[in-house]
């Protein structure tokens, strides 16, 4: 389950990049709406990685596959 968290954080990070490197590339009129979609595209995978690593969270703990490990109290 750790390896499926660390690949999920890393498959975020990079659409994020993704939507970023879109965003500063390109100057020209024509490619505007064409970067638009590319960014738009990214962070849409971005927000659905999110959720779906969220929910896996969430259904992994109710069937005991990880364990709250939490904060000690002194």
């Amino acid at each position: 389950m750790k390896w499926l968290l660390i690949i999920a954080l890393l498959l975020i990070i990079a659409s994020l990049a993704g939507a970023l490197v879109a965003m500063m590339r390109g100057d020209s009129a024509s490619g505007d709406e064409r970067r638009s979609r590319r960014m738009a595209r990214a962070l849409t995978v971005r927000i659905s990685l999110s959720v779906l690593l969220f929910i896996a969270v969430i259904i992994s703990y109710h069937l005991g596959w990880i364990q709250p490990t939490g904060i000690p109290m002194r």
